[in-house]
């Protein structure tokens, strides 16, 4: 690791040896971590021609930097760049000849070498270069949408280096001015509005536009290509900004009207996104736009947010959930504009301040303009998913330090996003609304385009709410060490008062390793009923091992709730009969409870307290909610014990019986197909509970009804296409996951044939996931050879691949397909999947020898495939832990 040195003015006098002495030189060590801070860039300036017929593009990046201290070279960013010429100049514009050199090609990380030591100064350094479209979905790319090639960028995390070479760590916000030629019939986006516009010969022209806010170099992007752009509404002026901004909408070539839904939406979520913050929209306009390929979900660039396609293209026949999905995302994204883009962390172990404030704040905001998609119950269903891998002893913390770049990589997980937001809302709750605004409002005026830590927001929160560094420790507690609190309770009467005794140790399922003892500053609050039938909440911080809370009105017989809202991020033991009398009152409980009750359900299951018998018996109870995510939380557990417990034909007989009683007469009352005027929540039930009843539980009347819209799906139009519309496209997925598993290879002969002409990303997942689902030996090598091949874009791959494990055959299928094809998979992919690809391949893997042969085969490429450590290290625990579950669960249970 680098030394930082440091000079004083004084220094600059000293001799030209011992100035020498103490500068910079070529002989440290190449910086794979973080770069040394004695050469900082000031803004930079590329200018790059773009074509997207072509494979490659070329230009200059023009970087304005400071050197700290006298210094022979700089280390900087650059990765897969043909650099020729560089020139160094200072400020009395004498020029300085350099030499860019690759220093650490798996890394991009370079040197630039002066030939001689510059002193301390700023300097302007230009560099022409070249460089390959990335054919992995990363820095500079060139997709194709119906047969024309549009070029794309994406810079998170550590992606910038393959676009340009410049200093790519978050703590270096320079401003960027940008210039683009290309030829004049292409379209170009960027980050900030065009100023100017030259006509150049032989049918080219060159784009200028305006200088950027500070930013890192993973917020910079821009799009070329026959884009439609669609002016949208105008985002009005509001009292936290004084002039309007403008919305347009950015899509494929024909698409245009597809995307207006999306941009009707947007002056609301940004209106009402700086009404929290109390800070305008800082950025000069919103450009929202449709990408044909995508590695992401999307992309919070500031002035120009990118999209998977499906979230944005969006019509009367589009699937409920991806309308709803726009919204949801759209809301996390444009969150991001004030915390991720104008508030930065500095370096990645800090970028849970980037996506849990945005997936928290896209859940206050679509709670506020949609309380119908009930974002509370969907936050709380994220915690809960988080919980699922938090429970891992080899989870990431929060904030997990940063050893390498696999790290950065594999940082954007369920512990970031949902854990993170998770605990953001818990202790909202716990410092109250009002007061956490005012602390987040602080925070965000007092860092604006400049960078933060964890620590600056929980300082600014303690402030805002005036309590001790008790409040700091206990949310530090969930930042800094990994894992889910398990708080057990038992009620008892101490002289007259109705004392709850709590004490706290790590949740761990049953077969882990892990240790139990563990300790959080957790805000437990507690809703217990009292005389007349009324109910009180009482809360404590509960920051040592154990501790007890009288819970006044309440009495021997009374009902408690552990967890009241469902709001904190830990999970409930109770007392058996405190238990007995929770579940006699679930009726009485809000669905956000409810949710928390089926949780500990799943989570008893998991740690082997509860058996077959015990989720069966839970089941019936919530699955007669009118709320959607309670009549189906416990669906996964069902969906383990019908792919792992059962072991015989009356245990199967048992579990579909129960699930043909409990399920299916929501959906037939539902029906297959779409009623006037139905809401999204019964398109979304709907389809929940036909993927569960077709494809876990397979019941043959579902089976058929689904195979009847399949069969008129795979009919061919007058124009020769299919006729996915004559499915319900809330079942579309699912209707040709049942049709290829039933016709076998006739449907995937069609299938594989449609996928070549079926351009609209919905129909494009579900021909995908059908072809994943397809069961006959040679009809599902086949599905699987297509993630090989340019018929399927490179972020569709996984949606074939994961659709095809989902039976032990499958899992066997394509395990032996993954040995055999893996060189290609990944060349196709790109090496910084890595981390993603042990689960991808091996989940939902169920055995001792499977854990083995993972580890056996992944170990060899670990230093290849950078974070495919973490990610072996998760996937085989899950592995084991499965493993461990199955051979204590009892399948005889399920007759019980």
């Amino acid at each position: 690791m680098c030394t930082t040195r440091r000079f004083t003015l004084a220094a600059l006098a000293l001799s030209i040896s011992s100035f020498n002495a103490a500068a910079a030189t070529p002989n440290d060590t190449a910086p794979l971590g973080k770069l040394p801070r004695w050469a900082q860039p000031l803004a930079y300036h590329l200018d790059l021609r773009v074509d997207p017929q072509q494979s490659a593009y070329s230009g200059s990046a023009t970087i304005d930097l400071e050197l700290k201290q006298a210094a022979d070279h700089l280390w900087l960013h650059g990765q897969d760049l043909s650099v020729g010429k560089v020139s160094l100049s200072d400020s009395a514009n004498h020029i300085h000849a350099a030499q860019y050199k690759v220093a650490a090609k798996k890394e991009g990380v370079a040197t630039v070498e002066f030939g001689q030591t510059l002193p301390a100064g700023r300097y302007r350094m230009t560099l022409e270069y070249s460089a390959p479209f990335n054919q992995q979905l990363e820095g500079v790319y060139k997709v194709s949408s119906q047969g024309a090639p549009y070029v794309i960028t994406q810079m998170e995390a550590i992606s910038a280096r393959y676009a340009f070479p410049g200093f790519d760590e978050p703590s270096f916000k320079t401003p960027f001015t940008l210039s683009l030629t290309v030829p004049e019939n292409q379209v170009a986006v960027a980050n900030t509005r065009q100023v100017a516009e030259e006509k150049l010969d032989k049918g080219w022209r060159k784009l200028s536009f305006a200088a950027t806010r500070p930013l890192p170099t993973y917020l910079v992007a821009f799009a070329v290509g026959p884009w439609d752009v669609v002016g949208g509404p105008q985002i009005p002026a509001t009292q936290w900004r004084a002039q309007a901004t403008t919305l347009r909408g950015i899509a494929p070539h024909g698409e245009g009207e597809r995307i207006k839904p999306a941009l009707a939406q947007t002056p609301a979520i940004i209106t009402a996104l700086e009404d929290y913050f109390g800070f305008g929209y800082p950025f000069d306009k919103v450009d929202l736009l449709a990408a044909p390929d995508f590695a992401a979900g999307a992309m919070e660039n500031p002035g120009l947010v990118t999209f998977r396609d499906y979230l944005m293209l969006l019509d009367a026949n589009s699937p409920a959930q991806n309308v709803r999905s726009s919204f949801n995302v759209n809301a996390h994204e444009l969150a991001h504009q004030w915390f991720g883009d104008t508030v930065t962390m500095p370096w990645w172990d800090d970028l849970w301040l980037n996506e849990a404030f945005a997936t928290w704040m896209q859940a206050k905001i679509t709670q506020q303009l949609h309380p119908e998609y009930r974002a509370d119950l969907g936050l709380i269903s994220g915690a809960n998913y988080a919980m699922q891998s938090d429970s891992l002893v080899s989870v990431r913390k929060i904030r997990q330090p940063i050893t390498g770049n696999g790290d950065i990589d594999t940082a954007f997980d369920g512990i970031t996003y949902e854990k993170g937001a998770a605990v953001l809302n818990m202790f909202e709750r716990y410092l109250g609304a009002d007061t956490f605004r005012q602390g987040v409002r602080t925070y965000i005026k007092q860092h604006q385009f400049a960078s933060a830590t964890a620590d600056d927001l929980v300082s600014a929160l303690a402030k805002a709410s005036g309590k001790d560094q008790r409040f700091a420790k206990a949310m530090q507690s969930f930042l800094d060490q990994a894992g889910v609190p398990l708080v057990d309770t038992a009620l008892s009467m101490e002289n007259g008062k109705a004392v709850l005794h709590l004490k706290q140790q790590r949740y761990l399922p049953l077969g882990s390793t892990g240790d139990a003892k563990r300790l959080w500053g957790i805000p437990v609050c507690v809703r217990y009923s009292i005389a007349g039938g009324d109910a009180r909440t009482q809360c404590e911080l509960l920051d040592q091992a154990q501790g007890k809370m009288v819970l006044p009105g309440a009495t021997a017989g009374s009902w408690y709730m552990p967890n009241a809202d469902a709001a904190g991020y830990y999970r409930f033991d109770m007392a058996r009969d405190d238990l007995a009398r929770l579940t006699s009152n679930l009726a009485q409980l809000p669905d956000t409870e409810q949710l928390a009750y089926a949780d500990a359900i799943n989570a008893g299951f998991g740690r082997g307290d509860l058996d077959a018998a015990a989720v069966l018996a839970a089941a019936p109870r919530l699955a007669q909610s009118s709320t959607r995510e309670v009549a189906t939380a416990l669906i996964p557990t069902l969906k383990w014990l019908a792919k792992y417990e059962v072991r015989s034909d009356a245990q199967r007989n048992r579990l579909t019986d129960l699930a043909r009683k409990i399920y299916l007469p929501r959906l037939q009352q539902l029906g297959y197909q779409r009623r006037v005027g139905e809401s999204q929540d019964d398109a979304l039930l709907r389809a929940a509970l036909a993927q569960f009843l077709a494809l876990d539980v397979k019941l043959p009347e579902v089976r058929q009804a689904l195979l009847l819209q399949g069969g008129k799906a795979l009919e061919k139009n007058a124009d020769g296409k299919l006729d996915l519309a004559a499915a319900n496209p809330d079942l579309l997925c699912a209707v040709l996951s049942v049709t290829a598993q039933e016709q076998g290879t006739p449907a995937v002969d069609v299938l594989i044939k449609a996928l070549g002409n079926t351009s609209e990303p919905a129909q494009r997942m579900a021909i995908l996931s059908g072809l994943g689902a397809a069961t006959a030996s040679a009809s599902a090598q086949r599905a699987r050879n297509l993630a090989l091949d340019p018929l399927v874009k490179v972020g569709e791959m996984g949606t074939l691949l994961r659709a095809s494990r989902e039976d032990g055959e499958g899992r066997e299928a394509l395990w032996k397909w993954f040995t055999l094809n893996h060189e290609q998979l990944i060349k196709r992919s790109g090496e910084s999947s890595g981390g993603r690809l042990p689960d991808l391949v091996a989940g939902d893997s169920c055995s001792q020898s499977e854990a083995d042969r993972l580890s056996s085969f992944f170990q060899p490429l670990l230093g290849q495939l950078p974070g495919a450590d973490r990610g072996l290290a998760q996937t085989r625990e899950k592995t084991l832990l499965c493993t461990a579950l199955r051979e204590k669960q009892d399948p005889a249970a399920l007759l019980h």
